[in-house]
């Protein structure tokens, strides 16, 4: 019985895994913290798994569940949370010819300076490509809470997306540019 559980489990953890790490990085904006919260969310969900019925319909049980864990993360760390400001030291990268990587590294910037709710409810409606009912039952709200909280967060984005394309920004964009170098190793 606990092996069969247990295999149930483990082809479902497979299976899931690039979805729910995709997600989990949108909602934290770093590698390290997704690889560690859809852990973390892989664990809540096995400590249920026996009391689950319908088991072809947990991406939406995970997700929610991982959306917990990140409100709760941001809510007890908030200022207690260590920001880094300097990179590490590295050689200097060659020229990145993908100028589609820093517009994705700015969208990825902008994306992180949103709040855990407006990130969540713009990562799910138009990442994952939710309807709006989806996005409120994985979120545990209403639906006008999700619209609003979208409308917001594309306000946001707008804002500081014109601010980079203007020029106005320039230095968001060359920061954009030495993040893409940084990211690219053996460049």
């Amino acid at each position: 019985m606990a092996e069969a559980r247990d295999d149930g489990f483990s082809r479902y953890a497979r299976q899931a895994w690039p979805a729910l790490r995709r997600t989990a990085f949108l909602l934290t904006s770093d590698w390290h913290e997704a690889e560690d919260l859809v852990q973390r969310t892989l664990i809540a969900l096995h400590r249920h798994w026996d009391r689950l019925e319908r088991h072809d319909r947990l991406s939406g049980y995970a997700r929610a569940i991982m959306i917990r864990l990140v409100y709760s993360d941001r809510r007890s760390h908030r200022w207690s949370r260590e920001v880094l400001h300097e990179l590490p030291p590295e050689p200097e990268p060659l020229a990145d010819p993908y100028t589609l990587v820093v517009d994705r590294i700015l969208l990825m910037n902008a994306l992180a300076g949103l709040g855990p709710r407006q990130r969540a409810a713009v990562v799910l409606r138009y990442w994952e490509d939710r309807s709006v009912e989806e996005t409120a039952s994985a979120m545990g709200s209403e639906g006008s809470t999700v619209r609003s909280q979208t409308v917001r967060a594309l306000a946001t984005l707008r804002t500081a997306l014109t601010a980079a394309s203007d020029g106005t920004a320039g230095e968001a964009r060359r920061n954009a540019e030495d993040a893409t170098r940084a990211a690219v190793p053996g460049r």
